[in-house]
C-alpha cells in the first residue's frame, strides 16, 4: 500500500458496558465508521465520556467492540498487535528503578526484539526525542515533559507503523505541550507514521492533526470530520495564525452543545473517555 492509502478501517463500531436491558447499561460509542490513511495524524476530540479512549482501545486491540469491527491492513483486530501498534498513555508508565534507556528497551523485550538490537534501537529512539544525553538518568530525575519524551521514545523503539496516543500531554503545562506538539509534527513528517491522537484540547487538535474527528456526547457518534490543510512539520507561527484560530472556533461551535449535554448525563463507571 502507498502512503495515503487507508491502513486502519473502523466499520460500524459500537461499545456498551453492562447487560442488555439493565437500566444501568451505558452505550459509550455508537456506529463509529472511519478510514485512517497511512501516514496521517487523526485526532479524536469530544466531550468527556464520549468514547474517545474506548475507540482507541478497540483499534489497539485492548477492547472488543459490542458490534462492528476494526481492520489494520485488511486484517481484523482481535487483540493487541505489538508488531504493528504502539501506545503512548497519559499516565506515566515508566519504571522508577530503571534508567531511561532501560525503560525504552523494556518495550522491545516484550515485543521479542533480540538483545543485540535493543541498545542501538533505544539510542536511536532517544536521539529522535532529544534525550540521548539522559540515557543513564532515572525517571525521578526528569521533568514531566522529559518523561513523556521517554514514553514516546519507548513507542518509537518498537518501530511500529502505528502510534496510538491517549492524551499523552494532558498532565503537562501549556507551554510544554506546545513544544512537544511541534516535536511530534516533525516526527510525523520525518517518519510517516500513522498516529491516532486523543485530546481534549481544541488548539492541540488543530495544531497536530491532518484531520479531526469530532464526537458527540455519549453515546459517542462521529459528528463531523474537519480537514486541516497545513503541511507537516507545523511551524510555531501556525499556532498564532488566523487559520488556526478559525479552525479552533469551528471545533468549539461543533462541541458546544455536545458539552452542554454531558452536564445533565449521569457519570457511569466504565464509560469511555
Amino acid at each position: 500500500m502507498n502512503r495515503g492509502d487507508a491502513v486502519i478501517k473502523v466499520e460500524g463500531v459500537s461499545q456498551a458496558f453492562g447487560v442488555e436491558g439493565d437500566p444501568r447499561r451505558v452505550v459509550a460509542l455508537e456506529s463509529a465508521t472511519l478510514d485512517i490513511a497511512r501516514g496521517e495524524l487523526l485526532s479524536l476530540i469530544g466531550p468527556s465520556g464520549c468514547g474517545k479512549s474506548t475507540l482507541l482501545n478497540i483499534i489497539g486491540g485492548l477492547a472488543t467492540p459490542s458490534t462492528g469491527r476494526v481492520t489494520i491492513e485488511g486484517q481484523p483486530v482481535r487483540g493487541p498487535s505489538p508488531q504493528k501498534v504502539a501506545y503512548v498513555f497519559q499516565e506515566n508508565t515508566l519504571f522508577p528503578w530503571r534508567t531511561v534507556i532501560d525503560n525504552v528497551k523494556l518495550g522491545m523485550a516484550f515485543q521479542g526484539v533480540a538483545k543485540a538490537e535493543r541498545d542501538d534501537r533505544a539510542r536511536q529512539s532517544l536521539e529522535a526525542v532529544g534525550l540521548v544525553d539522559f540515557s543513564d538518568h532515572y525517571p525521578a530525575q526528569l521533568s514531566g515533559g522529559m518523561k513523556q519524551r521517554v514514553q514516546l521514545a519507548r513507542a518509537l523503539g518498537l518501530q511500529t507503523e502505528i502510534l496510538l496516543m491517549d492524551e499523552p500531554f494532558a498532565a503537562l503545562d501549556e507551554q510544554t505541550r506546545m513544544v512537544l506538539g511541534e516535536d511530534l509534527s516533525v516526527l510525523l513528517a520525518r517518519t510517516g507514521k500513522t498516529i491516532i491522537f486523543v485530546t481534549h484540547s481544541l488548539v492541540e487538535a488543530v495544531f497536530l492533526a491532518d484531520r479531526v474527528a469530532v464526537l458527540t456526547a455519549r453515546p459517542g457518534k462521529i459528528k463531523k470530520i474537519i480537514h486541516i490543510d497545513e503541511p507537516h512539520p507545523r511551524k510555531s507561527a501556525f499556532m498564532t495564525s488566523p487559520k488556526l484560530s478559525a479552525l479552533r472556533n469551528e471545533l468549539y461551535e461543533l462541541l458546544h452543545d455536545e458539552i452542554r449535554k454531558t452536564l445533565i448525563q449521569p457519570t457511569e463507571a466504565g464509560a469511555g473517555a
